[in-house]
Formats: C-alpha cells, sequence, structure tokens
C-alpha cells in the first residue's frame, strides 16, 4: 500500500510539472488560483455573517474587474499584436485622443461639435460611440500602414505614434474642460441588479469574440502563420501586410472602446496622464498569460487569466499598503518570470 502511495504521488508530480511547463493556461489558472486564494485570506473573515462577508468578497471583486475592464480589452488586442511578432507601444496615447475625441463630440458646453449641430441625448451617443470607433481604427492602421509601407519596426513605429498622439492631443486641448453628459456614463455606471458591471460584459463579450477569432477563423490561423514564420506565411499565399494592418487597426478599434469606457465611466480625462503604463499592462497581462513574445503563440483566455492576475496582485500590494511606485516593481518581476518560464518550455 505504501508503494502504490508513493508511485501515486510520484505520477501525480510528473503530470503535473509537465502540465505546467507545456500548458500555459494551466500554469497561469494555477497561479491565479493561488493569488484569489491570497486575496481571500487577505481580506479576512472577521464579519458577522457568512452573507455579509460574502457580499464584501463580491464587491471587491466587481471592483476589481470594473477598475480592469478598459486595459483587459486593450490587453486582448495586445495579445494578437504580439502573436504576429508586433508590439503597440501607442496604446495609452491613442486612448487619450480617442477619449478626448468623444469629449469634444460630446460636450455640453459651447463648444460641443454635436450640441453646435443640435444634435443631443442618445443620438448624439450613437454618433459619438461610431465616431471615436471610426478614429481608433484609422489610428491604428496609421500604425499598421507605417510597419507595413514604411518597413518601419513595430517598436519605432509604435513608440513614434505614442509620442504624436499624446503630444497632438494635449496642444489642442490645453485649457479645454469638456463637460461629458450624465446620461452618458449610463454606458459603463448602467446596474444590473446593485452592481454596476457593463464594463465587465463588455470585457466578457470582446473576450468571447476574440477568442472565437483565434480559434476558428482564417484570420486567427493567419495572425499565428505570421508570427510563427514571416516568410514560411508567405509562400503558403498569406498576405502578411494585410494580416498585420488587420491587427493593428482592430487594436485601435479596441483601444476607442476602452476609451469610450473609461469617459462614461469617470465623466472626463486627464490628458496629460490618463492611459500612461496601459501598454505595459496589457503586454505584461499577454505576456504572463502564455502569449510568445516571439510570436507565433498566444491566448485569449490565457490573456484574460494574466489581466486578473495582475489586477488581483496590485489589488494586494495596496491593501498591504505597498508604495505605488514599488508596485511597478512586483509586476515587472512577474512579466520576467513569466518570460522565463516560456524558455524554459522551449527547452523542455
Amino acid at each position: 500500500m505504501e508503494n502504490a502511495s508513493v508511485k501515486n504521488n510520484r505520477n501525480f508530480f510528473v503530470w503535473f510539472k509537465h502540465k505546467w511547463t507545456s500548458e500555459p493556461l494551466f500554469s497561469t489558472a494555477i497561479a491565479l488560483i493561488i493569488m484569489i486564494i491570497l486575496q481571500t485570506l487577505v481580506l479576512g473573515f472577521d464579519y458577522n455573517s457568512f452573507g455579509e462577508w460574502f457580499q464584501s468578497w463580491i464587491n471587491n471583486w466587481i471592483n476589481i474587474l470594473r477598475n480592469n475592464a478598459g486595459v483587459g480589452i486593450i490587453a486582448l488586442g495586445m495579445t494578437l499584436v504580439i502573436m504576429t511578432g508586433g508590439i503597440d507601444l501607442a496604446v495609452g496615447s491613442t486612448l487619450v485622443a480617442t477619449g478626448a475625441f468623444a469629449m469634444i463630440l460630446l460636450d455640453t458646453g459651447t463648444k460641443g461639435i454635436l450640441g453646435m449641430l443640435g444634435m443631443t441625448g442618445f443620438p448624439a451617443f450613437v454618433v459619438t460611440i461610431v465616431l471615436v470607433v471610426l478614429l481608433g481604427y484609422l489610428l491604428g492602421s496609421l500604425i499598421g500602414v507605417t510597419i507595413t509601407k514604411g518597413n518601419v519596426p513595430p517598436f519605432i513605429a509604435t513608440l513614434g505614434a505614442m509620442m504624436i498622439f499624446r503630444s497632438v492631443t494635449q496642444h489642442f486641448m490645453q485649457g479645454y474642460n469638456p463637460k461629458v453628459p450624465m446620461e452618458f456614463l449610463q454606458i459603463a455606471s448602467f446596474k444590473i441588479g446593485n452592481f454596476m458591471i457593463m464594463p465587465i460584459i463588455y470585457w466578457a463579450i470582446i473576450a468571447y469574440i476574440l477568442y472565437y477569432v483565434s480559434k476558428r477563423t482564417t484570420f486567427g490561423r493567419h495572425i499565428i502563420a505570421v508570427g510563427s514564420n514571416e516568410r514560411a506565411a508567405k509562400l503558403s499565399g498569406v498576405n502578411v501586410n494585410k494580416v498585420k494592418l488587420r491587427v493593428y487597426a482592430l487594436m485601435g478599434v479596441l483601444v476607442s472602446i476602452a476609451a469610450i469606457i473609461q469617459v462614461s465611466r469617470i465623466g472626463s480625462m486627464d490628458f496629460s496622464n490618463a492611459g500612461r503604463g496601459m501598454e505595459m499592462d496589457a503586454i505584461a497581462a499577454a505576456v504572463v498569460g502564455g502569449t510568445s513574445m516571439m510570436g507565433g503563440r498566444g491566448f485569449i483566455l490565457g490573456t484574460v487569466y494574466g489581466m486578473l492576475i495582475i489586477a488581483v496582485m496590485n489589488n494586494l500590494l495596496n491593501l498591504f499598503g505597498v508604495p505605488p511606485f514599488l508596485r511597478e516593481a512586483f509586476k515587472g518581476l512577474i512579466v520576467i518570470g513569466a518570460v522565463l518560464l516560456q524558455r524554459k518550455e522551449k527547452t523542455s
């Protein structure tokens, strides 16, 4: 019996090691479970009843998910970008540019574009969303064209775009403080039951759509092919430039959606600081979720897990009172650890 028990334990550890090193989704899910357990323990159990504790636990999770829905959506797009072997450092600046455009359109003051055209209420909201998404598409396409037609490396192209988009936005928005209609805030603040979970729902819907795209469509297979071996993809008849252009355009659309969510959540935007560091959070979520920085491999579900890990980690560090400047160090350690794990997978 003892030998059988030892054998079973050995088999379990061999199985666990194999799953951990060969299946990124498995290791990311285990890490997320550990983070959830740690957060639950830190929150404590000093409540009058189980119902009170559970309500507090649910509220804490809704706050975490709601606060990270915007960057979570961007991280999904970043996953596809990295899968092609690229990178997008301009997502924070694109968010500021599209968010500012939304506020200019909606402004209830004398400078509001749609207001001057006599358009208010629901029609104005629909037009705003369409135009903002279109702007995001155009900005993303501009980056894609720079990379594909100009043969500029993605790092340089998006670094330049990051500087241009933010500086131009700050120039035109200096001294201007547009006011968003209160009704527009319902896009993110509409309650279902007693919970404001609309941003979470948007995130979940987009994650499902992109999961389907990555797994079930020709476009998804072409993304993997381009990232795995660009030359082989070309020889197989894949239009590599078209795939890259579409991926960066999609990234722009997703950032514009995140901008709409942020404007509708807060009702304003700090054009100097909004979105700063968002590109690092998005990249970190994708890498922690198993996306290879070398391209050719990525997991939409893994990115959701990765975003949750980072979100819970930030929440824990806040609960422990860790200074804000040191929190980025923990995030950096997680990213480095994830990349080292990927290298171990390749050599195993």
